[in-house]
């Protein structure tokens, strides 16, 4: 499918699929019966008709909580399809989270996994009027009357979709109310699939193995609209991607293509290759020699490779930075793995490669359509913050027009918050984040002073800092011994034995609360007491870097 030749919507690309690929599996769970493209395009038609029924119109919003299976992107293109926007939610997402973003989205109508329901439980909202349980379309509650799914019902109208028009807002973060909605539209995310599939060669025979959450952006445009682009199909989990139901499930598909994040490769290496070369003193002493470990490597891939199911030709790495010594590993493995760089708000792909272009450290060049520089970089390492410009960027933060301001410029650039640099190819190198922001192992954004300001709500809390060791979530705490001694008054200030304990009591009752409060991937695994303050600026503002 060229990009030229067909418009960028959602439902245009579909039906140019339809047309060629129509008889081609498009989704299945792993061992169950594959659904064609032709059955897909009638379960969206269907459930069109179910959200006619349910007075949902264009310009709507309708919110997708659940986990992967066919019927998220059944539901996903349904509902774009019909010019309404969808608001795809992480299913790690907390309670308070979810109920942040369906209060800030306005959406009228919600699909929802079973396994997820505690997550609304008690939520009221004037706007939510329809919920929907997404594994058999059963209405869960709607004003409207206990309209029941047709699977065989036709949609009333038919609807006109423009390459401009909305086709999701995606949730950054959706702690304490200060969500931002990303804002993307047909074209946005169509035009990133499209050029996507310039990196590498796809077409209806491959078979796409998902285990990243398709509410993320990353697995929705390259797991999600890219197969469909190409009439390919997409295999689903029941259950979460541990190893004892990732490998027996990539032995049955025998995937060709994978997207990936960084934790997953490096937990295979440390975790299974690395103590195999060290149970024997032999091995262990020629992996020391260079010739010797790229020998031992490459017949490490060959095994990796089968591990995979043997038929892997693209293995995507992205949403974090990927560990130096396991990148070495998969060159010299000959792994065929391929790094790509971006944000949520650019849909995401900004830069990227293939197995046969990947370069050591970098994410690759932009892609194509795609305009990057290095803003005011520094003249020794050419490094700055990296802005980008193209038809994949944002329309901007909803109902954020001030936040929006803040990173688009009046002539379109995007800045990314991302420190980076450019070589004399084009090929980009991430070096770090220019704001506090940080990046979780599986790839999340993760902002510490929503974290920070949970925690301050906590009594006997003064102030905190989150920050990240060793890859772990570790929050610094000044505690109100004042105050502690009010509660407890046998407690003194010389820190004996007993004022320890129940300082450790209290904190560990503070990082309770606190997870209570935060997605699973902004767990505080630790905290640690500051006895001092924080040094501030003049302006009263913790000085961040001297603590991470």
């Amino acid at each position: 499918m060229e990009e030229n030749s067909i418009r960028m919507t959602f439902p245009a690309m579909f039906n140019e699929t339809l047309r060629k690929f129509g008889k081609n599996n498009a989704y299945a769970f792993v061992g169950e019966e594959p659904k064609s493209y032709e059955t897909v395009n009638k379960e969206i038609g269907a459930l069109i008709a179910f959200l006619e029924k349910n007075a949902i119109y264009p310009g709507d919003k309708v919110a997708i909580l659940s986990s992967n299976m066919p019927n998220w992107g059944i539901t996903y293109f349904a509902i774009t399809f019909m010019g309404v926007v969808a608001v795809p939610i992480l299913p790690d997402f907390s309670g308070t989270e979810v109920g942040n973003v369906l209060e800030h989205s306005g959406a009228k109508a919600l699909f929802i996994s079973s396994s997820l329901l505690q997550k609304i439980e008690g939520f009221k909202s004037g706007d939510l009027k329809t919920t929907i349980c997404i594994e058999d379309f059963s209405l869960i509650f709607s004003e409207k009357g206990a309209f029941v799914y047709d699977a065989l019902a036709l949609p009333v109208k038919k609807y006109e979709v423009e390459e401009e028009d909305l086709a999701s807002i995606i949730y950054t973060s959706g702690t304490t109310g200060r969500s931002k909605g990303v804002m993307l539209t047909h074209k946005n995310i169509s035009f990133n699939a499209l050029k996507g599939r310039k990196l590498q060669h796809i077409d209806e025979t491959d078979r796409f193995l998902s285990i990243l959450p398709l509410s993320h952006t990353y697995e929705n445009t390259l797991g999600l609209i890219l197969p469909m682009l190409c009439g390919s199909c997409v295999y689903y989990l029941r259950k979460p991607p541990t190893p004892a139901v990732l490998v027996p499930a990539m032995s049955e598909v025998k995937p060709t293509l994978m997207l990936t994040v960084p934790l997953i490769i490096e937990k295979i290496y440390f975790n299974k290759i690395m103590p195999a070369f060290r149970e024997k003193l032999i091995l262990k002493l020629l992996y020391t020699i260079p010739l010797f470990r790229k020998i031992l490597n490459k017949a490490a891939g060959k095994k990796l490779l089968k591990t995979f199911g043997g038929e892997l030709k693209f293995y995507g790495i992205g949403g974090a930075k990927l560990n130096k010594t396991v990148e070495k590993f998969l060159i010299e493995a000959k792994f065929p793995y391929a790094i790509g760089y971006g944000l949520t708000e650019t849909s995401p792909l900004l830069a990227g490669s293939n197995p046969q272009k990947a370069v050591f450290e970098s994410t690759g060049p932009a892609i194509e359509g795609i305009e990057l520089t290095i803003n005011n970089p520094d003249p020794k390492t050419g490094e700055g913050e990296i802005w980008a410009k193209g038809p994949t960027v944002m329309k901007g933060y909803y109902k954020e027009p001030e936040m929006t301001k803040e990173v688009l410029t009046s002539d379109g650039w995007f800045k990314t918050g991302d420190l980076g640099a450019l070589d004399s190819d084009n090929y980009l190198y991430i070096k770090g984040r220019s704001k506090s922001m940080i990046v979780g192992a599986s790839g999340e954004n993760i902002y510490p002073e929503e974290i920070e300001s949970i925690i301050n709500n906590f009594r006997f809390v003064v102030e905190s800092l989150v920050v990240q060791q060793q890859g772990k979530l570790v929050a610094l705490v000044h505690i109100n011994m004042e105050e502690l001694e009010k509660k407890y008054q046998h407690l003194k200030q010389d820190m004996t034995k007993q004022v320890e304990d129940k300082v450790d009591e209290v904190l560990n009752e503070l990082r309770q609360y606190v997870n209570s409060q935060v997605n699973k991937f902004s767990q505080i695994q630790k905290i640690v007491l500051q006895t001092e303050p924080f040094k501030k600026t003049a302006t009263l503002k913790i000085k961040r870097f001297l603590y991470t």
